[in-house]
């Protein structure tokens, strides 16, 4: 029995709404055990036998089914959560910045948004990871960053998400 974040994209935010114990009984229903909501932003804590991609399959289609919106999750194992975590490139409390991990399932958008590190914007520092990216920025410039404004595209909705550095410590103390 493997522990595995879900972490899901655009809960409770632009006109998706999920009642945390609503998503619980869903998952639940699923076969997944030791179900665990943090926060009310989609982060969640499960157990399964199955491999990471199994999961992520029957947790989208959970979703899309019982609450009929097209879900996007990507999974990992706590492990790998701690590790990509300790990772991070950058100071982790910084005054008046955010410090965020985007989790990147593709491949080929994960060089892309690892390509951003190149130029980024004014007071921003973003840096490839292991299947993620990372990314601290001002406060007042989250959206207008370079990262922010990428994020912002169709394109990357089905195989990124984005949380801040104090969520999946969050998530890791579960």
């Amino acid at each position: 029995m493997t522990r595995y974040a879900a972490f899901l994209r655009g809960v409770n935010v632009g006109g998706v709404t999920l009642k945390m114990a609503a998503l619980t009984e869903a998952l639940e229903a699923a076969g997944f055990t030791g179900v665990r909501t943090i926060l009310a932003s989609g982060n969640v804590l499960l157990d399964s036998e199955a491999d990471a991609a199994a999961v992520r399959d029957l947790a989208e289609r959970t979703l899309r089914n019982e609450f009929g919106y097209e879900a996007w999750v990507l999974v990992y194992g706590l492990d790998t959560v701690a590790q990509i975590s300790s990772a991070y490139p950058f100071p982790r409390e910084v005054e008046g910045h955010h410090s965020y991990v985007t989790f990147v399932s593709d491949d080929d958008v994960l060089r892309e948004l690892s390509e951003l590190a190149r130029q980024p914007g004014p007071g921003e520092h973003i840096a490839p990871g292991d299947g993620v990216v990372y990314w601290q920025v001002p406060r007042s410039a989250t959206l207008q960053s370079v990262m922010g404004r990428t994020m912002g595209r169709k394109r990357y909705k089905s195989s990124t998400t984005t949380r801040n550095l104090r969520t999946i410590d969050k998530v890791l103390r579960g």
